[in-house]
C-alpha cells in the first residue's frame, strides 16, 4: 500500500501534488488498475440503482395502468413505448452535449469538490415534492425513466469525466517544473 506522503507528493514532472477528486482520488492521474475498479465499482452501483427505479417505475406504472379502462390500456402502453424509446435517446443525447461542453471548459478540483458538496445538500421540502410530483407523474413515468436511464448510461461510458480534465490542466497551470 502506498504511504500517505507518497501519495501527496509531486507528480512525476510537476512542482504540486495531484489533486484528489471526488470518487476518484488520486487513481485518476495514471488510471491505473485502481482507478478502473472505482469506475467499475461505481458503474455496478449505478446499475443496480438503475434496476431498482426500473423496478418501482413499473410498479407505480402498473398501479395506474390498473384504473384505465381496458380499450385505453394497449393505445397508452403504445405511447409509452414510443414515448421511452425517444427519451432514452434523448437522454443519450443530452448528457453527451453536456459532456461535450463540459470538456471545453472543465472545473478545477476546487470547483469538482464545491459542486459535489452542493449535490449532496438536501433540503427535506424539497424532497417531500419531489415525492409528490412522482406520484403525479404516474402515468408517464416509464418516459422519465427512460431518460434517466439514457442520461446515466451515457455518463457512465465516458472516457474520460470533465473532472479529471480540469485537474490535469490545473496540475499543469500550477506546476513550474514544466
Amino acid at each position: 500500500m502506498v504511504s500517505r506522503a507518497s501519495s501527496e507528493a509531486p507528480a512525476q514532472g510537476y512542482s504540486v501534488p495531484v489533486p484528489a477528486l471526488p470518487k476518484l482520488g488520486r487513481t485518476w492521474y495514471e488510471r491505473g488498475a485502481p482507478y478502473w475498479l472505482c469506475r467499475a465499482r461505481t458503474t455496478v452501483f449505478i446499475i443496480l440503482v438503475m434496476a431498482m427505479f426500473a423496478l418501482f417505475v413499473v410498479g407505480l406504472y402498473e398501479g395506474f395502468r390498473d384504473v384505465l379502462p381496458s380499450a385505453v390500456r394497449g393505445v397508452w402502453d403504445g405511447v409509452q413505448v414510443v414515448a421511452s424509446c425517444v427519451a432514452l435517446v434523448w437522454g443519450w443525447m443530452t448528457q453527451r452535449r453536456g459532456h461535450r461542453e463540459a470538456l471545453l471548459h472543465p472545473p478545477t478540483p476546487d470547483q469538482t469538490r464545491q459542486a459535489g458538496s452542493d449535490r449532496t445538500r438536501r433540503v427535506p421540502g424539497r424532497i417531500a415534492l419531489g415525492r409528490a410530483l412522482v406520484l403525479l407523474a404516474a402515468p408517464v413515468m416509464p418516459t422519465f425513466a427512460a431518460w434517466i436511464v439514457g442520461w446515466l448510461a451515457a455518463w457512465l461510458t465516458v472516457r474520460e469525466y470533465p473532472s479529471e480534465v480540469g485537474a490535469r490542466r490545473w496540475l499543469e497551470e500550477h506546476s513550474t517544473g514544466t
